[in-house]
């Protein structure tokens, strides 16, 4: 695993994006920053974090996917390596809000965010971005971010954070062949407000009640309607009201 260590970047996403499309890199050729300005989340939601207080990262991942049907499968890899270190260093109450926000109680500590690009010979090449708060305590206007310094009053290790998650994702993906049954399980047990009725709005800002009841193999999130009906939906077609 090659690490490569930034002080201040726009994205790291962009950055190894960039590298990768100029060099062979190795597989999970790995780019941190103490900083990032353009930081990017799902659907071009920006990423805000203070420097030097979290953990910035962006990681290659090549070989693993052979068909863009599957690339669900690799959210659902970093998913849960995330969440099983995090278990690791007893974080309370840790689940998965659709699609990849990691979440502590009801508080957003982390954010995934995965770029797929096809190459001309069929291969796929993703780009990993996470930023999970680590060291972080002032979110200013933002109610419903916290970080695990907040959660667990102490602050932690970055880099250790960072060896860590990168050894469970190398794994999850290595290990994928035999445990994917078991990891589409994992994750859908681990889903946030799963089972429970809950309030959505939809695109149009319509306000309807429904309850989780997992992933289709696309990733798209099952919701059992009042009419109970199942209908699945995409990033941005719906959004939790909690």
């Amino acid at each position: 695993m090659k690490v490569i260590k930034l002080d201040a970047i726009d994205s790291t996403n962009e950055f190894l994006k960039g590298l990768s499309n100029k060099q062979e890199l190795e597989n999970f050729t790995v780019v941190t920053a103490e900083s990032q300005t353009k930081g990017k989340g799902q659907m071009g939601a920006v990423w805000d974090s203070e420097a030097s207080k979290n953990l910035i990262m962006s990681v290659l991942v090549k070989d693993f996917l052979s068909n863009i049907c599957q690339i669900y499968n690799l959210n659902i890899s970093v998913s849960l390596a995330v969440i099983d270190v995090l278990e690791s260093y007893k974080i309370p109450h840790l689940s998965i809000k659709w699609p990849n926000d990691i979440l502590s109680y009801n508080k957003k500590i982390g954010g995934i965010l995965i770029e797929n690009s096809i190459k001309s010979d069929g291969t796929i090449i993703s780009i990993v971005g996470l930023g999970l708060n680590v060291n972080q305590t002032d979110f200013g206007n933002l109610p419903k971010a916290s970080s695990l310094a907040v959660i667990c009053n102490k602050q932690f290790d970055k880099e250790e954070l960072l060896f860590s998650i990168m050894d469970k994702i190398e794994s999850n993906i290595k290990l994928w062949n035999q445990n994917a049954e078991m990891s589409w399980s994992d994750y859908t047990d681990k889903l946030f407000k799963k089972g429970i009725p809950m309030p959505f709005s939809d695109q149009n800002n319509q306000n309807f009640m429904g309850i989780i009841q997992g992933i289709s193999p696309i990733g798209k999130l099952q919701v059992l309607l009042e009419d109970d009906r199942i209908s699945e939906f995409d990033i941005k077609e719906i959004q939790m009201l909690y």
